[in-house]
């Protein structure tokens, strides 16, 4: 399931949502990347300006190469890196790949635009970036000891699924499907595809050992991202589209 459009227009320009995905794309691109495959250097800024659990559990302590200093057996002392408080935030509008960083920001252009049409400029600004820490808070509750850096703005972007799923569930989300090897295109209301999503992050979260779900994938920071959203929305959306589904009602005569 693949969203490709939704049905809500926007009563302004999403210049915030523009602005985090050009931010994630010139600093996946530029400083990650450098126009080209950076190789070894392009990992290192990952776990330079990666957040990585152990480092924020442990603060003081760095890592490299997926060992940290204080671990057992461990000795000498990890180059210099930013500041594990700093990593959370930059890690945010950083990407492993760029299938990673595209599917990232689609989800982010369909859905964004109308949460930040939902509430005032600074308002989203914080409610994105508080959603970028709640998903990376709980990731790192459940793995506290990883030496892996986390990095992606999928965590903050959830918490902005979160957020659309309450706001405006019976909205219509143009979706390409795939089953096995039969492709087609549906629109289905906004709450089924978000719900699908959802449960497509718990499934691997609870079946598969802590530090081992998805290969890689953060599950539990889509997963903490998104109940921050549904949680909290409410008390930052002041200018919900109350009227978004009158296209869909039946007319009276």
């Amino acid at each position: 399931m693949f969203p490709l459009k939704d049905d809500i227009p926007t009563r302004r320009f999403p210049v915030l949502t523009v602005a985090i995905i050009a931010i994630c794309c010139a600093v996946y691109f530029l400083l990650e990347r450098g126009l080209w495959d950076l190789g070894q250097t392009g990992n290192e800024r990952v776990e330079e300006y990666g957040a990585i659990p152990y480092e924020v559990t442990h603060p003081g302590d760095e890592c490299a190469n997926l060992v940290c200093e204080g671990q057992p057996g461990v000795s000498g002392t990890a180059p210099e890196q930013a500041p594990w408080w700093i990593t959370l935030f930059t890690s945010m509008f950083m990407h492993g790949s760029l299938l990673h960083l595209g599917g990232n920001m689609l989800f982010l252009w369909i859905f964004g635009n109308n949460i930040e049409d939902s509430m005032s400029r600074w308002r989203f600004v914080a409610f994105y970036l508080l959603g970028g820490l709640a998903a990376l808070a709980l990731q790192i509750v459940t793995d506290p000891n990883s030496e892996v850096p986390t990095v992606g703005a999928s965590g903050a972007i959830a918490a902005v699924l979160g957020g659309y799923a309450l706001l405006y569930p019976r909205a219509r989300v143009i979706t390409l499907i795939f089953i096995i090897i039969f492709v087609t295109i549906v629109e289905l209301p906004a709450l089924v595809v978000l719900g699908f999503w959802f449960l497509l992050q718990l499934l691997p979260a609870f079946s598969e050992p802590v530090g081992e779900a998805g290969g890689g994938i953060a599950y539990f920071a889509h997963i903490g991202g998104f109940l921050f959203g549904l949680l909290v929305i409410k008390l930052f959306a002041d200018r919900v589209h109350d009227d978004y589904e009158a296209s869909h009602r039946l007319p009276v005569y």
